[in-house]
């Protein structure tokens, strides 16, 4: 009973009462604990608006994560210079010693090339009908190729002098897949000859459009299919320090006659422009949840609301026995924090748990910002605030007389 009538205004000495910290606090939880329900249900509003939020920051956040290492396994030095359009439109070609040229500059570390050889297929046998090559394409392979890319095998090995001169194939991810081939040492019907699978490669992430390429060796290209030595795609990497300057050199260096029909490209961009993308999806998830949070922050309000209306007696009686406006202010604004406090900690914690079984199901590392869960529960409180001050003002604002004789 003490803890629900307040202190005198004034005690014997004349100096203003106060309410305790401990008693502002029991007086906060008294409606919560008589209407579990109600709060619960009310708190669960906050706690899904914050869920939300974190668990959004939170999947972006080891979403970004998951790149760095990415972009640091693989390594932001790789260039791509591809043939452009002439000035009359047409289909620019790269010349026959390009990867020669570009191997000489300065920074430059590997280079490598692939020709596309558009007018060959790839089948499983000989017995498949023309046509369906399941969209993979045919390509004559540099030797330096597989390291410039930073290629991986599944299985067997990469082209060497001797292989690259003899109808041996290797594979991308996708077109092994699709051509059924899981093992090397395999047959393919390739330009209407047998060629034999000497490697499978993994999926190569800054040259994706190798997962589905048959890679054959130039020599054997030449041989059996006229290649001319002219290269479609030149992949470069030079040193960190010197990758914007050898960037700005390929052009001249590749086409000194035309430098504007070379194209330059770093895949790494196109990883990184991803992500952008993936940035301002997480915005409007973002949006999405702050509606979410501002709807709990009503509920909490009409809560808080419905809760005055019910309490006209209790707060009659305590302002008759003494207590100030200020004590009715605290006891209502309290209750209002604690049921948002509530909903935020419960909120944090649901979005952490969402967060962390994305990431490890995805293959991420889990990355929660500290400060948006701060943050988070921070919001909450401030809603909490402002849901509960126009509630704890009306409550403090009622004249004793009218609360009891209602």
């Amino acid at each position: 009973m003490t803890a629900l009538l307040a202190r005198a205004p004034e005690d014997a000495a004349g100096r203003r009462s106060k309410l305790l910290t401990r008693d502002v606090l029991h007086l906060g939880t008294t409606g919560l604990r008589a209407r579990p329900t109600r709060a619960i249900l009310s708190a669960l509003g906050i706690a899904i608006g914050i869920a939300a939020m974190i668990a959004v920051v939170g999947i972006s956040s080891s979403s970004q994560a998951r790149l760095n290492q990415q972009l640091e396994s693989l390594g932001t030095n790789l260039l791509r210079v591809s043939a452009g359009q002439s000035f009359f439109g047409e289909e620019a070609k790269l010349p026959p010693n390009a990867v020669a040229k570009v191997g000489m500059l300065d920074g430059v570390q590997h280079v490598g090339s692939t020709a596309s050889l558009p007018d060959q297929s790839i089948y499983r046998s000989s017995l498949i009908e023309s046509g369906r090559t399941g969209g993979i394409g045919v390509h004559a392979a540099s030797a330096g190729l597989f390291e410039v890319v930073g290629g991986e095998l599944v299985a067997g090995s990469w082209f060497n002098r001797a292989t690259a001169a003899y109808p041996t194939v290797v594979l991308g991810a996708k077109a092994a897949e699709r051509l059924g081939v899981t093992t090397i040492g395999g047959l393919v019907w390739l330009g209407d000859h047998q060629f034999t699978v000497i490697g499978i490669l993994a999926p190569v992430a800054l040259a994706e459009e190798l997962d589905s390429s048959a890679l054959i060796g130039e020599e054997i290209a030449a041989s059996l299919f006229g290649f001319e030595g002219n290269p479609t795609t030149i992949y470069e990497r030079s040193t960190e320090e010197s990758v914007g300057e050898v960037r700005e050199l390929l052009g001249r260096t590749v086409n000194p006659q035309a430098p504007e029909e070379v194209e330059v490209s770093r895949p790494s961009d196109a990883l990184a422009a991803k992500n952008a993308a993936d940035q301002a999806f997480t915005g409007l998830l973002l949006g999405l949840g702050s509606v979410a949070l501002l709807v709990g922050g009503i509920g909490v309000a009409n809560t808080m609301v419905i809760s005055v209306l019910e309490r006209r007696r209790e707060i009659g009686l305590r302002r008759a026995l003494g207590a100030t406006r200020g004590h009715i202010r605290s006891q209502f604004l309290t209750e209002a924090l604690l049921l948002s406090a509530l909903g935020g900690v419960a909120g944090a914690g649901l979005g952490s748990a969402v967060t962390v079984v994305m990431a490890t199901v995805s293959g991420w590392p889990v990355s929660i910002p500290p400060l948006v869960l701060a943050g988070g529960v921070g919001a909450t409180l401030a809603i909490g605030a402002i849901a509960g001050l126009y509630p704890a003002i009306r409550a403090a604002r009622t004249p004793p007389t009218e609360a009891l004789s209602s």
